[in-house]
């Protein structure tokens, strides 16, 4: 069966590690698991000793999620590749191996499916859906994306197109994901199933000046990518989050 490596970028964030390492080790699939981290060394050996993980860790100097999330990338063995940060979580233990069955088909070069935003305190209580919805390449167009925690990728597809621009923000992810569904059209499956709880919160959605900053970066991800988006694209992309409120899985 495919082999799955997760990368998990850690910061400084505390108690709720824990809770990703353990969802990590109840997998019914096993996986390899990175864990970036800013920490000083040693300082995670005892969390997980408890969680009863064997995760490698990768220590660096803090240099911004996305620079740690493609160390991670360049140290994993794993054919397929997922981020899961360290105050997100699977929801159940079977989803690592729901998508490796969907990468057993070789045509398949990325999947995602639905997430749920959770209480940061009580992560039995959702608060958001996310419903991602089918992948067609126009959707971009209208503001779409899928969540990306959600998101797994082929290592070979970060070989050829690339890894994730540290000079985007908190775009990078964005940008990632519209290079490699909309510009270079790999192969991809919609994994219609909850794969990730996320605390809620979001660096790119804090204040209205993030916001605003996180839609110029938006709207760099397409002029890098030489594509060049409709008028109401970018202002349709955070408004595509408001039926996340009522929406239920």
């Amino acid at each position: 069966m495919v082999e799955i490596s997760v990368i998990t970028p850690c910061l400084g964030s505390g108690d709720v590690l824990g809770d990703c390492i353990a969802s990590v080790v109840r997998q019914s699939k096993a996986a390899e698991h990175l864990i970036v981290s800013g920490d000083p060394e040693g300082s995670l050996s005892d969390l997980l000793s408890r969680t009863g993980s064997d995760a490698r860790v990768i220590y660096e100097k803090p240099s911004g999620i996305y620079p740690a999330i493609n160390s991670g990338i360049q140290a994993a063995t794993g054919e397929v590749i997922g981020i899961l940060h360290a105050d997100d979580l699977y929801p159940s233990d079977d989803v690592l191996e729901r998508v490796a069955a969907i990468f057993a088909d070789p045509a398949i070069s990325a999947c995602y499916g639905d997430l749920c935003y959770v209480d940061a305190q009580d992560t039995r209580r959702i608060t958001r859906y996310w419903r991602a919805g089918e992948f067609r390449p126009q959707r971009f167009r209208h503001g779409w994306m899928p969540p990306h925690p959600t998101f797994f990728l082929r290592r070979s597809i970060y070989e050829q197109h690339g890894l994730y621009r540290t000079d985007l923000g908190t775009a990078a992810d964005y940008e990632l994901m519209l290079r490699m569904l909309y510009r270079h059209r790999v192969g991809v499956a919609y994994l219609p199933q909850v794969l990730v709880h996320m605390r809620g919160g979001g660096a790119s959605n804090a204040t209205w000046g993030a916001r605003l900053t996180a839609n110029r970066m938006d709207r760099e991800a397409w002029r890098v990518n030489g594509l060049i988006p409709y008028p109401w694209t970018l202002a349709a992309k955070p408004m595509r989050k408001v039926s996340q409120w009522w929406r239920r899985p």
